[in-house]
């Protein structure tokens, strides 16, 4: 089981690590917070402080089209925030 699908990289979540050392990821559904904070220290080397977890909900959107209703949703995932010691840093972009 893959614990870590994604990296979560929007401005939010950028300025949370220049900021705060919180660095965001799209988990498993079924990881927990022990799980997830191995898994980062595994696989980017850092000692990992802190971790929330939130479940994402999906958004459902209806459009009026010319044939009538047309309905969809997002998919539901679940997010967890990595809060790493002072002084240590992922860096994302290092493998582009």
């Amino acid at each position: 089981m893959s614990i870590i699908i994604k990296p979560i990289v929007t401005e939010k979540v950028t300025k949370q690590g220049e900021v705060l050392n919180q660095f965001g990821f799209v988990v498993n559904k079924k990881a927990n917070k022990v799980e997830i904070k191995k898994a980062v220290e595994a696989a980017y080397g850092v000692s990992v402080v802190s971790v929330n977890t939130m479940n994402v909900r999906p958004d459902r959107s209806v459009k009026y089209t010319k044939s009538g209703l047309i309905s969809g949703k997002t998919n539901a995932f679940k997010k967890a925030i990595v809060q790493v010691q002072e002084g240590e840093t992922i860096d994302f972009y290092n493998n582009i």
